[in-house]
């Protein structure tokens, strides 16, 4: 696990870094505090921090409370480390955001103990944060998760007038191949798509369950050529192969409906859904496995 050592004194962050090093951690060093609060509020952060209380820029405390202002995708597990031991101190770092403190000078030991309770409460909070935005079945975003991540691309496409895309899309005669197949094979057609699906998009497109077999597909960013392509690409990569459960070889496809809202077309989030959702079925309606854009009311 990576974890990250904020700290303007060069040999006790030589030391501290050797020593987490031997333990097994990926360790990330800052000199300061700005440069601390820029490495744990990115994409690619660590989950627990220990923060020295006095650097340069920024100190520790402050960024415990700037973190917690700002970070809300993830817990970050925040040790403040300091020489001062009296109570209203501890006491601020505490109200500040920070979850243990350290008092110098302190045992390895110690802080290694301390790590390893960060460490369990990260995991259980990545679990808990897991379950409550992804499908259990799938893996996918959750219904919830997904709409939420298009409202925020809806939002960036008002301020800049980049384009934003969806796509839904429903398996076709999935009830078929539960009655025949059983619903464990129908769990299995589901997972197989879900993957193959999530192989074809964009890193940073996002894919989420909407509800029974019915998916959808967020492309920030993607005009209505490009989203055309995409949705070409899933139904392809779903139709090729059949879906292998349990010995039996299961054809599976997909009825894909795009929208796009672009400079051309100012959609609302509830007519951009409302479009992709009409596409759908006339996909389902033109015979099903295949592609339809939606067009204006």
């Amino acid at each position: 696990m990576k974890v990250l050592i904020a700290d303007d004194d060069p040999v006790s962050l030589l030391f501290l870094e050797n020593a987490l090093e031997e333990s097994g951690y990926e360790v990330l060093t800052a000199t300061d505090g700005e440069n601390a609060y820029d490495i744990l509020s990115s994409d690619d952060a660590p989950m627990l921090a220990i923060l020295d209380w006095m650097m340069p820029e920024m100190d520790g405390v402050s960024v415990c409370r700037k973190l917690r202002e700002t970070v809300k995708d993830r817990y970050i597990y925040l040790i403040i480390l300091t020489s001062r031991q009296e109570t209203e101190f501890v006491v601020e770092a505490i109200n500040a955001g920070a979850d243990d403190f350290i008092s110098k000078p302190y045992s390895v030991e110690e802080l290694q103990a301390r790590l390893r309770t960060g460490r369990r409460i990260s995991q259980l909070e990545q679990d808990l944060r897991l379950k409550a935005t992804h499908d259990s079945l799938t893996g996918l975003y959750n219904r919830g998760t997904i709409l939420d991540i298009l409202r925020s691309a809806m939002a960036r496409h008002k301020r800049n007038s980049y384009p934003v895309s969806v796509i839904f899309a429903d398996l076709d005669h999935f009830k078929q191949t539960n009655d025949r197949y059983g619903h464990q094979a129908g769990d299995d057609v589901l997972r197989e798509v879900a993957a193959r699906v999530k192989r074809v998009l964009r890193p940073y497109d996002s894919f989420g369950r909407y509800g029974g077999e019915e998916l959808l597909i967020v492309l920030p960013e993607c005009g209505d050529s490009g989203a055309l392509a995409v949705a070409e690409r899933v139904r392809a990569e779903i139709a090729d192969q059949p879906v292998k459960s349990n010995g039996a070889e299961i054809k599976a496809s997909l009825s894909l409906g795009v929208a796009t809202a672009d400079r051309m077309t100012p959609l609302q989030f509830d007519e951009l859904i409302s479009r992709a959702d009409r596409a759908l079925y006339r996909a389902k309606d033109k015979g099903r496995n295949c592609v339809m854009f939606a067009t204006a009311d």
